[in-house]
Order: C-alpha cells, then sequence, then structure tokens
C-alpha cells in the first residue's frame, strides 16, 4: 500500500511540473566557488542568487529557455545547443555566450516586471562581471559541458507507465489518426464537411513600428548576410514576415472559432482571447541547421478561445486553443518546407515545396513504432510572388484540412466573403502581459513550468504514460513535445534534417 501510495505521489508531481524547470543552478561550479568569493565578483552572484530567490517566491519564473547549471546569468535554447563552438574558436566562443547572455536578459526583463522588481540597475553590469570572471579553460570547458537543454519527456512517467507496453496502444491511435487526416485531406475542397460559414483572415498590409523594432532588437539586421555564429542575418526581415503570413479560412460555428489577441481576465485573471480586439497573429524568429547551413524559420500562431467539448466527457476540450504554423527559408526568401503544430504541442504536420524530398530511410534512433514524418497532402508548388498560402481550419478542433496557394488579389480576398485583416504581434508580449485594473501590474501567460494556467484538458490523465507532462495543456515556445510515442521537439533545430534532403545543390 505505502509503494502504491508513493506511486500515486510520483505521478502528480510529474503531471505538475514539466521537465525544463531548473534545480539551483547556482550549486554547480563555478557558480558555487563564485559565492564565497569577497570581491566583485562574489558580490555579483549573491546578489544573482538573491534575485533568482524573489523571482522563485514570486512565482514568476520563465520557462522559455534553460538556466545553466554553474553559470545562472546565462541560458541556453535547443539551437544554442546546435551553435555551440569549439572553446579555443576565440570569435564564435564570445558571440555564443553573447546570445547565452542576450536570452538570460531577455527573461530576467519580463521575471523583474512581473515581480515588480527594481533590480535591474546592476544586473547587466554583474552579468559582465561573471562572464569575465568565467572565461578561463576552466570554465570554458565546464559551461561547454553544462550547455544543455533538458527534454520535455519524463523518464518518470514513462516507468510508472509502462511505456515499453503502453506505447502499443498510443501508437495504433496515432496511426487512426494519421489515416483520418490523409482521408480529409483527400476529399476534394468542395466536399469538406461544412458546418457553418468560412470567416477569411488576411494578413495586414505592413508591419507595426513596434513590431519591426523588436525584431530588430532580437534578430541582428545590420551587417553581412550571415553572423559570426552561421545565423542568417536578412536585410528585409519585416517583408519577409509579411510575405510568408497565411491567409487562414476557419469554419465558423462559434465564438470559440474566431481567433484574436491574449490577454489577462477576470478579478482572479486568467488568460483570455480577447475577441473586442482586433484580430491577431503572434510571430517569432527561429532557426533549423538543415541541408548543412542555417535557415530563417517564422513562426505564426493564432489563438482560439477554446476547443469546445463534442460530448459529455471530451478528453480534448479545454480552453484556448491555438494553431501554430512555421515557414523554413532558403538564402532567397523561398518557402523549404511549412509545418504546424497546435500549441500542446499535438498534430504535428509537415508540407513539403519542391526544394525538398522526404529522406527514404529512417531516421537514426527512430524505433519502429515512433511517430516520425507525416505528410498528409502531396508537395505544393514553388510559390509564385503573387501567390499566398491560405489554411483551410476546421471549426471546433482547429485541425488543419487543408493547405493551399492562391492568388493574393484584392478581388479574389473580396470574392471569400467578409475579409478580416489580424494584426501581426510579437509572442514575447506573452511573457509580460498587464494585470486588468492595476497600474503597472504584469503577469506571464505561462506558468514557471511553460504551461498556461487554466488549459488542462482531460486528456492528460489517459496519455500520461508517454511521458508528456499535462498533454494537451497550452505551451510556451521551447516547451513544445509533439510525439507521443519516441521523443521529437517542436524547437529542434535538426529536426528537419532528419526528414528531408534539399532536392539540388545550392550554391555556397
Amino acid at each position: 500500500m505505502r509503494l502504491a501510495r508513493l506511486a500515486l505521489v510520483g505521478l502528480a508531481s510529474a503531471l505538475a511540473g514539466c521537465a525544463s524547470v531548473p534545480g539551483d543552478p547556482f550549486a554547480a561550479p563555478p557558480a558555487a566557488d563564485h559565492l564565497q568569493r569577497a570581491d566583485a565578483v562574489g558580490d555579483c552572484a549573491r546578489l544573482l542568487r538573491t534575485l533568482d530567490r524573489q523571482i522563485g517566491a514570486a512565482g514568476v519564473r520563465d520557462a522559455q529557455d534553460t538556466v545553466i547549471a554553474g553559470f545562472p546569468y546565462l541560458r541556453i535554447d535547443r539551437s544554442g545547443v546546435a551553435l555551440r563552438p569549439p572553446i579555443d574558436d576565440e570569435v564564435r566562443w564570445q558571440a555564443w555566450r553573447a546570445r547565452l547572455a542576450d536570452a538570460d536578459r531577455d527573461a530576467r526583463r519580463h521575471e523583474l516586471r512581473n515581480a515588480g522588481s527594481s533590480a535591474s540597475a546592476w544586473l547587466d553590469p554583474c552579468r559582465r562581471t561573471l562572464l569575465a570572471a568565467d572565461d578561463d579553460a576552466a570554465a570554458r570547458a565546464a559551461l561547454a559541458d553544462a550547455a544543455q537543454v533538458p527534454d520535455d519527456y519524463s523518464r518518470t512517467l514513462r516507468a510508472l507507465g509502462l511505456y515499453p507496453l503502453t506505447r502499443l496502444a498510443f501508437a495504433a491511435g496515432v496511426a487512426a489518426w494519421k489515416r483520418e487526416t490523409i482521408a480529409i485531406f483527400a476529399l476534394p475542397l468542395d466536399q469538406l464537411p461544412m458546418r457553418g460559414p468560412l470567416r477569411p483572415y488576411a494578413p495586414p498590409a505592413e508591419v507595426g513600428t513596434a513590431l519591426a523594432a523588436a525584431l530588430k532588437r532580437a534578430h541582428g539586421i545590420a551587417g553581412p548576410p550571415r553572423d559570426v555564429l552561421g545565423l542568417p542575418r536578412p536585410a528585409a526581415l519585416s517583408a519577409l514576415l509579411l510575405r510568408h503570413a497565411p491567409r487562414i479560412e476557419v469554419e465558423e460555428t462559434g465564438e470559440f472559432d474566431r481567433i484574436g489577441p491574449l490577454v489577462l481576465a477576470g478579478n482572479d485573471p486568467q488568460v483570455r482571447v480577447d475577441l473586442a480586439a482586433e484580430p491577431a497573429a503572434y510571430v517569432r524568429v527561429g532557426h533549423a541547421l538543415f541541408g548543412g547551413r542555417w535557415r530563417l524559420q517564422l513562426v505564426y500562431t493564432f489563438w482560439f478561445p477554446q476547443r469546445p467539448p463534442r460530448g459529455v466527457l471530451d478528453p480534448l476540450a479545454g480552453e484556448l486553443d491555438a494553431l501554430i504554423w512555421r515557414v523554413t527559408l532558403d538564402d532567397d526568401g523561398d518557402a523549404l518546407v511549412y509545418d504546424s503544430i497546435h500549441a500542446c504541442g499535438c498534430y504535428h504536420l509537415f508540407f513539403a515545396t519542391p526544394q525538398v524530398r522526404p529522406r527514404s530511410e529512417r531516421p537514426p534512433g527512430q524505433g519502429r513504432l515512433d511517430e516520425g514524418l507525416f505528410m498528409p497532402q502531396a508537395p505544393l508548388p514553388r510559390a509564385r510572388v503573387d501567390e499566398r498560402i491560405v489554411l483551410r481550419v476546421e471549426s471546433g478542433s482547429h485541425y488543419l484540412q487543408r493547405v493551399m496557394l492562391r492568388a493574393d488579389r484584392a478581388d479574389v480576398l473580396a470574392d471569400a466573403g467578409a475579409i478580416q485583416r489580424y494584426d501581426l504581434r510579437d509572442e514575447d508580449e506573452l511573457r509580460s502581459l498587464p494585470v486588468p485594473g492595476q497600474v503597472s501590474v504584469t503577469r506571464s501567460a505561462y506558468d514557471a513550468s511553460g504551461m498556461i494556467p487554466g488549459t488542462e484538458r482531460l486528456e492528460r490523465w489517459l496519455f500520461w504514460p508517454m511521458g508528456i507532462a499535462s498533454a494537451g495543456q497550452m505551451r510556451q515556445w521551447g516547451r513544445h513535445a509533439t510525439a507521443f510515442v519516441g521523443r521529437r521537439h517542436f524547437d529542434d533545430p535538426l529536426l528537419l534534417d532528419r526528414y528531408f534532403t534539399l532536392s539540388t545543390a545550392e550554391p555556397q
């Protein structure tokens, strides 16, 4: 009986948490050693630890990037892991460390704002002091070893759920979903089941000045086409963002099918979609290492108020839903590959172009039952300059039903009905949203484990043996595990290289 009770406690803890929540990053060297020093380095380490404890006590830890053990003033994402240079490559090493420092600076800006703290005045000088202190050979080797991002699969959950056995049933369920999805995509467009009218949304005519400025800060625009780490540095990022923003056509049977920005609402503020505001999509820039070079990725997220229940006990229903659409670009700004998930990490679909072809062999490490490449329709033709991607979206579930290219002309848009233009917003806004009725008080849309509170699904009690904490709950960027059987993360920069090769060689 005691063993069963302990197992239940472990299960509840794992379901409530996420693999990305860090332990004490000050417990490992060199941070642990710095705390004992009686100089500026020691002062900065102690001040930073005090700040960290305040952030933890306030419950405002930001989970997008991982705090590096022993280096609590640096944070890393999966692209940062893949970018790590040799420690003796001086120029690239310093550029890489600067990238990790910038990630921590961005995260702490939101954490401090949400905690109501004014500690930022000394934070940047202390970060510079610690960077200078941790630049000898031993510290470089320690950083290279510690710079990892834990995956979002719980070994505890898989062990308790007898994963080697239970995955058989889940693999069968995934196969059934794939068959149903292929059947929907195979239907002629005019034969898709319709329960309500289509509401079309078109991108804005231009990028707002605030978003353009945020993108320039987050992604070095000025300078050569690639930075010293090899990341693309497009000269016209705003134009690319507008060019690849999709038009979406949503089958609408209720307000739960309308898109909008996220806000905090209510006396005990919860994250909601503001349907009184202008429709919006949130955007971010990412990177993939594909075909031997780094590629720019543009990510668009459309939020819906709810996934309504279909029946009395629908395990997939709950508050909020979101469709995430990603475009991976070549050096000319043309699309190489598209892919999509929902904000729970579920329903990962790929859409190819003639520039790529699927690999014929199974990727290394992918088991026979593991989820792999799933393309529900034939490759799209290469888009002309006058064409735009159109996403057809089902009511309620917000599943993709078709991805198309259509001429992007005003008369074509008028034929589709009452077009609404959506605004483009910086996704970083969601890391510190205004609390209603309180001046200068903010809170993240996400909790310390990278989840949106209040969006839990009943399916988490069914799917936990697959090792994903709170399956179905809406998640922050960097926290999207996309395979129930096997292991896969949406922000893995090596993901596309696992599944595709380039159709033709590129000029070097």
